[in-house]
C-alpha cells in the first residue's frame, strides 16, 4: 500500500526568470558570436537546451489540487502548496483534484429484508484525501468510488425491511437517519482503501418496485385506517366513561347495570360510527 508522501518542490519565479533570461541571452549572443566559432555555437546551443529544459520543470497547482509526481514510473511525493512551483524537469506530474464532490447512485432495484422489491438510491460526498492511494492502490478511483457506493448501498438495502412492521422494529423508512449513518459508514470502510474520505451519504430516493406499490399502498392504508379506529375508540370510551361519572355524580338518573350497557352501547356507535346518527324517538318508557 503505497501512502502520500510530501514531495520537495520550490518556486516556480526564480527560475522562470532564469529561464527567460538565458533564452534571451541565447538569441543575443547567437547575433553576436562574431569570431567565436563553433565554440560560441555550442554555448548558445547549450543554454537554450537548458533554459528550455529548466521551463519544462515548471507547473501549476490551484487551490485544492495537487500534482503527483514520478520519476521514470517511481512514486517520488506530492506537492500540495499552490502557484508556480518547480521540480526536477525529468518528473512527470499527475494532477489530482482534492475538491469536495458528489455523486449520486441511479435507482437500484433490489430486495429488503423482507423479499419485497423496492427502488432506493443514495447521495455521496466525498473527497480524495490521500492522492497516492488514489492513484496508485486502485485502478480509476472516480470509477471505485461509484461501484462500491453501489455495492454498499446494495448490502445495506437487504439487511433492513421497507418498513416496520413490529413496534421498535428499525426500518429503512423509520429509521432513516440511523441508516444514513450506517450506509456512510459501510461506504467509507470500503473507499478508505482508495485515499477517499466519506463525507456524508444520504438516501435520496426509496419507493416499492412498481409491480407491488398498488399492494403495499392498500396495506398502508388499511394500517393507518386500523389506527384511526384505535384513536377513535379510545377516545369514545373515554368520553362514555366520562358521561357516567358525570351522571353519577350529579344524580341525574339512577341507571342499573343493564341500562348502563344499553346507554354505553348506544354511545359506542354515535361516537364510532363513520356516518351521521339517525335519531330515534322513543314514545314508550325507558325500558320499552
Amino acid at each position: 500500500m503505497i501512502r502520500e508522501k510530501k514531495a520537495s518542490s520550490m518556486s516556480g519565479y526564480l527560475p522562470l526568470v532564469l529561464c527567460l533570461g538565458g533564452l534571451v541571452a541565447s538569441v543575443v549572443g547567437f547575433f553576436h558570436l562574431d569570431g567565436h566559432g563553433v565554440a560560441g555555437l555550442v554555448g548558445v546551443i547549450l543554454v537554450v537546451g537548458l533554459s528550455v529544459l529548466g521551463l519544462v520543470g515548471l507547473f501549476v497547482v490551484n487551490p485544492n489540487e495537487s500534482k503527483v509526481l514520478q520519476l521514470f514510473g517511481a512514486y517520488v511525493g506530492t506537492v500540495t502548496g499552490t502557484g508556480l512551483r518547480w521540480a526536477n524537469p525529468f518528473l512527470t506530474k499527475r494532477r489530482v483534484s482534492v475538491r469536495i464532490r458528489n455523486f449520486e447512485t441511479g435507482k437500484l432495484k433490489v430486495n429488503d429484508l423482507r423479499g419485497n422489491p423496492i427502488e432506493i438510491g443514495c447521495v455521496v460526498v466525498w473527497k480524495v484525501v490521500d492522492t497516492a492511494e488514489a492513484l496508485f492502490n486502485v485502478d480509476d478511483f472516480e470509477d471505485f468510488v461509484q461501484v462500491q457506493s453501489e455495492a454498499a448501498l446494495r448490502n445495506l438495502a437487504t439487511g433492513y425491511p421497507y418498513d416496520a412492521h413490529d413496534t421498535g422494529e428499525e426500518s429503512m423508512t423509520g429509521n432513516t437517519a440511523e441508516i444514513s449513518a450506517k450506509l456512510r459508514t459501510e461506504i467509507h470502510d470500503r473507499l478508505e482503501k482508495a485515499g477517499v474520505e466519506v463525507i456524508e451519504a444520504r438516501i435520496s430516493h426509496m419507493a416499492y418496485s412498481p409491480e407491488i406499490a398498488a399492494a403495499m399502498l392498500q396495506r398502508q392504508q388499511a394500517s393507518a385506517v386500523v389506527a384511526a379506529r384505535q384513536k377513535i375508540v379510545e377516545g369514545a370510551v373515554g368520553m362514555v366513561e366520562d358521561a357516567l361519572d358525570l351522571l353519577g355524580r350529579k344524580n341525574v338518573v339512577d341507571l342499573d347495570e343493564d341500562r348502563k350497557a344499553v346507554m354505553v352501547s348506544n354511545l359506542l356507535v354515535v361516537l364510532c360510527s363513520d356516518t351521521h346518527t339517525q335519531p330515534v324517538v322513543n314514545t314508550g318508557t325507558l325500558n320499552r
